[in-house]
């Protein structure tokens, strides 16, 4: 499963890269992103859109193990009761 995996992630960054190049070959246009006050420098559409796809598929490998990491301890805070298991697999409070 994790080869499919691997598999369909690399096939979907190959689809936006080919995407961007030929957007880029075909928009050679200068364009600013503007937010608020803030106005960046004229850059080819390309060019905003491979930094654009490189920040989305940076946050999406870092966001996930960040979030496990982050987990994880309310877990283990929140189960405060002890169980022990008796012969027969069944649970018993111990608390």
């Amino acid at each position: 499963m994790k080869t499919f995996a691997n598999l369909l992630s690399s096939l979907i960054v190959a689809g936006w890269i080919g995407a961007i190049a030929l957007l880029s070959i075909q928009n050679i246009k200068l364009v600013s992103l503007k937010f608020l006050y803030f106005k960046s420098i004229e850059m080819p559409v390309g060019i905003v859109l491979a930094f654009s796809v490189g920040l989305g598929v940076i946050g999406g490998a870092i966001v996930p193990p960040l979030w496990q990491l982050f987990e994880q301890p309310r877990r283990t805070r929140a189960s405060k009761k002890y169980l022990e298991y008796d012969e027969y697999g069944r649970e018993e409070d111990l608390s």
